[in-house]
């Protein structure tokens, strides 16, 4: 029987998605109708494959949608939307996990072999001076979700002490985990290193703030390839003011493209990069998008199923 699927995540990018698309549904046995232009008959489609700005705002008409497929990790956009009433799937894909790896750990090592001050002063004089090992630096990890526990566990291997955070306990072998307020402000006292990948909901909004930035100790940075919203903006440029934290290197913003006079631009403490931190490939993700078509037609329990109640 044919399935019927929606690409609704975009026009422009339909022609990179849909030749990985039918790769896959191909590879798991699935024959799949796929089309990017909207249905005449909304209620015959069984799939939408979705990206927030994407092509639909009023689910309604999609009767017979069994889930909604979303490519990207971040679901803040939708998740509150009152027509969508069929299960949300987030996307976690393959090659976005390791390019939030390598990001994350490019960025410890540089802050932590000091790298940033090497290329400074390359003014003719022989400095012998070894930087520490990575054992010495504490990393705290705010976010053990599948991104954030990647990353953890890649940076523990590099025999970095890591401290985990999460709203909800965690046990992970090699990562020391807390969870709830005094687990945070135990976490921030010790690390030399923050890393903040947790997804943006009412309860993680502005949980950077100013408070929480004066329990770092003096000299820490800051890695966000999260969410903009996760870090109070004034508080983070007031403790780089005041050399509390040495750098802070950013990756999301509260408005994207980040507006040329924002200040984080020209801050001597701040490195802007361009929310490349992790990006959906389509050929890494496709096979996930089929998979879970695959498991919601045998009847098997979806992947990365959203939790409304918790917004992830």
């Amino acid at each position: 029987m044919t399935i019927n699927a929606y690409f609704a995540a975009g026009a422009e990018r339909w022609p990179e998605w849909r030749g990985p698309l039918e790769r896959a549904f191909a590879a798991a046995g699935l024959d799949v109708a796929l089309t990017p232009t909207p249905p005449q008959s909304p209620g015959k489609v069984d799939y939408i494959i979705f990206a927030p700005g994407g092509d639909i705002e009023d689910f309604r008409p999609f009767t017979g949608c069994k889930t909604v497929l979303n490519i990207w990790a971040g679901v803040e956009n939708v998740v509150a939307n009152p027509t969508l009433t069929q299960p949300l799937c987030r996307m976690v894909d393959p090659g976005l996990t390791e390019g939030m790896v390598e990001y994350v750990v490019a960025h410890a090592l540089r802050h932590h072999l000091g790298i940033d001050a090497i290329l400074g002063r390359q003014d003719g004089t022989w400095r012998h001076e070894a930087p520490p090992l990575a054992r010495e630096q504490p990393v705290a990890m705010l976010g053990l979700g599948a991104l954030g526990r990647a990353c953890a566990e890649a940076l523990a291997r590099l025999n970095f002490p890591v401290m985990g955070w999460s709203s909800t306990p965690k046990d992970i072998p090699t990562i020391e985990c807390h969870s709830g307020d005094d687990g945070l402000e135990e976490v921030l006292r010790r690390a030399q290193i923050v890393v903040t990948l947790l997804p943006h909901t009412p309860e993680t909004e502005n949980l950077i703030g100013a408070w929480q930035l004066s329990l770092l100790p003096r000299g820490a940075v800051l890695i966000n390839p999260g969410r903009g919203a996760l870090i109070d903006d004034a508080a983070l440029i007031s403790v780089l003011d005041d050399g509390r934290l040495a750098h802070a290197t950013l990756d999301v913003f509260r408005t994207e493209p980040l507006p040329a006079d924002h200040p984080f631009w020209s801050h001597p403490g701040v490195t802007v990069t361009p929310h490349i931190a992790a990006e959906t490939r389509p050929e890494t993700a496709a096979p996930v998008v089929a998979e879970n078509i695959r498991r919601a037609e045998a009847g098997e329990p979806l992947l990365h199923v959203v939790d409304r109640s918790r917004g992830y």
